[in-house]
């Protein structure tokens, strides 16, 4: 068996694997990177990137719909479901063809195959050997299902409903988080029926409970059904359709049952426990430095314990890069890293829910709501929703939450305020143009500075 060596081997060519392999490289670094798929993995071909092209797709249909409420006529003649998949794929190729790119001009030596780690410090791939250095570990996370409900037929994960050919009448979710909500959206936006079934007791159960029932608000608003705070026990399936069975005695049919409950690290069959890896329930176990229990070995991404969200694996992958070239980062703060829900509404935040500030810093905790019908840029939009801060007691806002049209793209300035630790005094004089829907940034934290102005009592 011939060894082929390198400064750096990565295993998975996902967000935190690829941006691994390219900082690397800058930094001089010899990169073999590995990749039993496609460059960009689950987030730029099944996941983020697919799916927030179906949601403008659907926002594009919504304004067709609706357009006689800006004054304009528009008619929506239907969903061209090939055509919307043209849309996806077409933006899907430009950025996969520009990490190609991007790979081969940082000499990065991209290895095709299915790996597997052999401590200490190597990567099989059809019988040849590549070590490192350092490896890197970032194999991503697959599509969970529960006990008892097999994939298959009219039950389907996220990556079947990425590409399906029609559009159903009536589709049930079965859990109420991201995935679930955003396809729910989708879903709703191209005349589906759609029934959303979460165990827990309200949808994005993971936001501030703020958040969740504004979004439960503007779901009622579009029809969306959904049902909280019970469980499922059950489903059936025949050529007709499928059957739900629900905890509370209720049976709910449909044409299809996406199965939306989280994702799980992709861990099994890679050698990792073999090779003598810390793990705890399928995750890779590292410190605070993403330094798995083996020297010279790290884990990025989703299987890594916390957020299973794209850009978290992307600075992970900087992050270490970094600090095995010596430049000694400063770690990542968990909370400081934003999340986007990018359904209709979205769902936006950053920092500590109201209850999580609570439990840490105890009663003394300040929260302010500035509700976007004081924003004029949002009236312009025509969407509701609100901005919510939380503050430490005698100390910085520890919290930013919001909910509304494109919120999500203010949540770069929410995260900057959180991980410098700003004081709504710190906020306050600073402008946000006019009108935007930053102002409503600005308004909320001039409001808890003490000087509020589009602000009622």
């Amino acid at each position: 068996m011939t060894d082929t060596s390198a400064d750096l081997v990565i295993l998975g060519g996902g967000s935190g694997g690829y941006a691994a392999a390219f900082r690397a490289a800058e930094l001089g670094l010899s990169v073999i990177l590995i990749e039993k798929d496609k460059l960009g993995g689950t987030c730029l071909h099944r996941g983020c990137i697919p799916t927030k092209a179906l949601l403008h797709a659907a926002e594009v249909a919504d304004l067709a719909r609706d357009g006689e409420q800006f004054g304009v006529k528009t008619t929506l003649e239907g969903i061209d479901i090939a055509g919307v998949h043209k849309y996806k794929d077409s933006v899907v190729s430009r950025l996969y063809k520009g990490l190609q790119g991007l790979a081969k001009a940082n000499k990065v030596n991209l290895v095709e195959g299915t790996g597997t780690f052999v401590g200490p410090n190597a990567v099989e791939v059809d019988g040849q050997r590549y070590t490192g250095k350092n490896v890197i570990l970032a194999t991503g996370s697959y599509s969970k299902t529960l006990p008892g409900l097999e994939l298959g037929g009219r039950i389907i994960a996220s990556d079947e409903a990425l590409s399906l050919d029609y559009v159903p009448e009536k589709v049930i979710v079965l859990g109420g988080g991201v995935i679930g909500v955003e396809f729910a959206s989708v879903w709703a936006s191209f005349g589906v029926d759609v029934t959303i079934v979460e165990a827990l007791p309200r949808l994005v159960p993971n936001e501030d409970e703020f958040a969740s029932k504004q979004l439960e608000r503007a779901f009622r608003r579009r029809k969306i059904a959904f049902r909280t705070g019970v469980r499922f026990t059950g489903a059936k399936q025949d050529d007709n359709g499928v059957s739900v069975s629900l905890e509370s005695g209720e049976t709910l049919e449909a044409d299809l049952l996406l199965v939306a409950v989280g994702r799980g690290p992709n861990t099994a069959g890679h050698g990792y426990e073999e090779a003598g890896l810390r793990m705890e329930r399928g995750f890779v176990i590292t410190d605070e430095r993403l330094r798995t229990n083996l020297p010279g070995v790290y884990a990025v991404g989703d299987i890594v314990p916390g957020l299973q969200l794209a850009h978290r694996g992307f600075q992970q992958g900087i992050f270490v890069a970094e600090e095995i070239a010596g430049q000694s980062p400063r770690s990542i703060d968990e909370a400081g890293i934003p999340r986007v829900t990018y359904s209709h509404p979205e769902v936006a935040s950053v920092g500590l829910t109201e209850a999580a500030a609570k439990e840490k810093f105890g009663q003394g905790v300040t929260t302010f709501t500035y509700d976007l019908a004081g924003n004029g840029k949002s009236q312009i939009l025509k969407t509701s929703g609100a901005v919510k801060l939380v503050k430490a007691p005698d100390g910085p806002v520890v919290g930013l939450h919001l909910v509304g049209d494109r919120v999500g793209e203010l949540i770069g300035e929410a995260q900057l305020i959180y991980n410098w630790e700003a004081f709504p005094e710190d906020v306050a004089p600073l402008i946000h143009a006019h009108p935007t829907q930053t102002e409503a940034l600005g308004e909320a934290h001039l409001a808890l500075a003490g000087k509020p102005l589009h602000v009622h009592s």
